[in-house]
């Protein structure tokens, strides 16, 4: 028996409409009591997010069900019906470092057996969306990494470790678009990577697939994918940069205005003093242009360099100088 809010005693039962009417004219109301929003396992971001989540109010706090990662990551187990039934149309997005021809993701280590991170719950997820109703797994990429001054593709033919295999592959992001790999022929998928992978690294990637028969030999790269460069992306986007959207870090931070300049340039200086070309730029630069130290005055601050100590210190200030005048994306 259900017993009703106001005391009346309702047969437990749905199959008869008559039961139905009764209980949803004495039982359903217009709020949750006691209801949850989310099924947490973590929370991870600046100390003004969890500042906020201390401050929130008790009857807000109780939203959210801290629970744990065993219930979050995983299917099987208790109220595994409940969680099949809560969980339609789940999205499961995470990030990977790359991504091999027919659609194997790369994650948490290098084929040398080099670790880089934990798989945490990447493979649960992948797997969760394959046995879910209308459930995807994203994994998000950058199409390209730089080191030691050159550019390598994050989308490759092969690699000799693998974090998610290729039978869990769906949805792959790259900057440049989105491929939709779900039951899809081999073909199929080494068309998408294609179609969102950097195009400096398109021709060699189409001459592995078609060594391993995965393409035909006439097989032509499209018109629009030639188009994936840096510089068609900067193009592309500088008229919402202009309007002040798509910012360095979208969701925020804790790095100050000046900080983030910094970073911008120290990173440009670390990317050029890896090889000896870009050395030599440096030097060139450093020996040869003069830059506005009035413009940078408080981020020379930052760095105390602002009044230089010693030859070191005052090559280590052209060299900032010239890395902030480089990289800087405001007007003087």
């Amino acid at each position: 028996m259900l017993i009703a809010p106001d005391g009346t005693s309702l047969p437990a039962g749905f199959d008869d409409p008559a039961r139905r009417a009764a209980i949803a004219a004495t039982c359903l109301g217009e709020r949750l009591r006691n209801g949850v929003l989310v099924d947490a396992g973590f929370f991870f971001g600046p100390k003004e997010f969890y500042a906020a989540l201390r401050e929130l109010p008790a009857e807000q706090r109780r939203l959210f069900a801290m629970r744990g990662i065993s219930f979050v990551n995983e299917l099987y187990g208790h109220e595994w019906e409940l969680k099949i039934a809560q969980r339609r149309h789940a999205r499961f997005v995470n990030t990977t470092m790359m991504v091999t021809g027919l659609g194997a993701a790369v994650s948490d280590a290098l084929e040398d057996g080099r670790v880089v991170s934990g798989v945490g719950g990447q493979y649960d997820f992948a797997a969760m969306a394959q046995v879910l109703p209308n459930a995807r797994s994203i994994l998000c990429l950058r199409a390209t990494r730089t080191s030691g001054g050159s550019a390598t593709s994050n989308i490759l033919w092969n690699y000799g470790h693998t974090t998610i295999p290729r039978h869990l592959r769906d949805i792959v992001v790259t900057e440049y678009g989105i491929a939709d790999l779900r039951s899809k022929t081999d073909r199929e998928v080494v068309t998408a990577l294609i179609g969102v992978m950097d195009a400096r690294f398109q021709d060699g990637l189409v001459a592995s697939a078609q060594r391993a028969g995965k393409l035909p030999r006439n097989f032509r790269v499209a018109d629009t994918a030639r188009q994936n460069t840096p510089e068609q992306l900067a193009h592309r986007f500088a008229p919402w940069r202009r309007q002040g959207l798509f910012a360095e870090l979208p969701f925020g931070s804790e790095f100050t205005a000046e900080e983030v300049k910094l970073a911008r340039a120290l990173r440009a200086l670390a990317a050029a003093s890896a090889h000896w070309p870009g050395r030599l730029r440096l030097a060139r630069r450093m020996l040869t242009s003069m830059p506005d130290a009035a413009r940078f005055q408080t981020l020379l601050e930052r760095m105390e360099l602002s009044r230089p100590r010693g030859l070191s210190e005052r090559l280590q200030r052209r060299l900032l100088l010239a890395a902030m005048r480089d990289t800087d994306t405001e007007p003087p």
